[in-house]
């Protein structure tokens, strides 16, 4: 498995396949070839049908520049992997270069045509149930573990994501008015601020959770700052969920980064063995992992043993599954915004269950994971982040 720093990436939403991914892979192209003249970019799947929603033709434009650039959606030819384009130059002797990218989720990208890839593996285990025999064996914990193969500098790493978490809930807290695009969704983080007369303990944890949630997920829709967590479409459950943490019982900076390295630590599970990408496994890969990215650390936090905390890790994903992704007019808005608040709250509700319930628990982390991934490909393509099916077909026709 990679670094957690491939993980957690901090960058410009709304779409960590749509618009980090391309944004990374031109900037690898134009330091490549250093004399372009013009280039023509052709986006295949779901970047051709949800890309001008998530931005995708604007930032390769930017990124292009000064280098004109033309931007082709294509939505007749079938590709094996959804998040597909091309990348043809033109350069300054005319000759021209083809390139064939994959843009596979969380921001990471892959070249068709290269052998060497530029993130690093540096775990050597490659599922939970490997990670547990090392825990056992080593007698460290999973905070440790990921300090031991990454060193000091993924806690430097972690910190910066951290501070990114708080700037992005904290800027979504303040800011008001209509999200961008054609769907004038107005921002609601701050409608959450008024408590009901009549509240319970547990209706505030709902709703501040969700004013959180809200918070970062507006502010991804807008092409804020964020932090792939493990995706931008999912970028509000890690962080509502350990912000409310903090709030309400104090834990340290550095509780909350030992926190973040479990979250990662599944997350990288997840990549590793099944997918982050909606546009191959449907939501259930994006805010599904997030769920169980969250839930473990709030389990570590309340210090759970290693059992719970795969125990609440499972169970998180395990009630997303078959979640499709479907978002209207491809923008990152309807129903990913309140989407995220959900899984935040489902989070919370994992590691209550895992509490009480983890010395009975059947099915493992790994077993889940391994099931996402057979599901996502079941669905039908009008479900993974096309825009073709569900919400974004029956909205649309109001």
């Amino acid at each position: 498995m990679k670094s957690l720093k491939y993980l957690y990436r901090i960058g410009r939403g709304p779409s960590s396949s749509h618009t980090m991914g391309p944004e990374k892979a031109i900037k690898h192209i134009k330091k490549k070839y250093s004399d372009i003249k013009n280039a023509k970019v052709i986006l295949y799947g779901s970047l051709a049908f949800t890309g001008k929603g998530h931005l995708t033709d604007k930032i390769i434009k930017e990124t292009f520049l000064p280098i004109p650039c033309e931007i082709i959606f294509d939505y007749k030819n079938r590709v094996e992997f959804p998040n597909t384009f091309d990348v043809e130059l033109t350069l300054n002797n005319e000759k021209i270069i083809k390139e064939r990218i994959y843009s596979i989720g969380g921001g990471a990208i892959h070249f068709d045509n290269e052998k060497e890839d530029f993130e690093k593996e540096i775990y050597q285990e490659k599922n939970f149930n490997e990670i547990k025999k090392y825990l056992e064996e080593k007698n460290v914990s999973l905070p440790q573990y990921v300090y031991i193969h990454e060193g000091d500098e993924i806690k430097n790493h972690l910190k910066r994501v951290w501070e990114t978490m708080v700037n992005e809930i904290n800027n979504g807290l303040k800011n008001v008015g209509d999200l961008p695009g054609n769907l004038h969704i107005k921002r609601r983080a701050s409608s959450f601020k008024t408590a009901n007369k009549h509240e319970t303990n547990e209706a505030k944890t709902f709703r501040l959770l969700s004013s959180y949630a809200f918070a970062a997920s507006e502010e991804n829709a807008s092409g804020g700052i964020v932090v792939t967590a493990p995706t931008c479409g999912s970028a509000g459950v890690v962080p509502s969920v350990l912000y409310f943490c903090k709030k309400k019982y104090h834990y340290n900076d550095d509780d909350i980064i030992d926190a973040l390295s479990v979250a990662g630590v599944i997350g990288n599970i997840v990549k590793q063995n099944a997918s982050i990408s909606g546009a191959e496994a449907g939501c259930q890969a994006e805010i599904g992992t997030a769920c169980s990215m969250a839930a473990a650390a709030l389990s570590y936090l309340k210090g759970f043993d290693i059992d719970q905390i795969e125990c609440a890790a499972e169970a998180a994903m395990e009630h997303c599954l078959g979640l499709t992704c479907d978002p209207v007019d491809g923008y990152v808005q309807i129903p990913c915004i309140e989407r995220n608040a959900v899984a935040a709250i489902k989070a919370i509700s994992a590691v209550t269950l895992a509490q009480y319930a983890s010395n009975t628990h059947r099915v493992s982390f790994d077993t889940i994971v391994n099931t996402m991934f057979e599901t996502g490909k079941d669905l039908k393509n009008k479900y993974r982040e096309t825009s073709k099916g569900g919400l974004a077909v029956h909205l649309k026709n109001k």
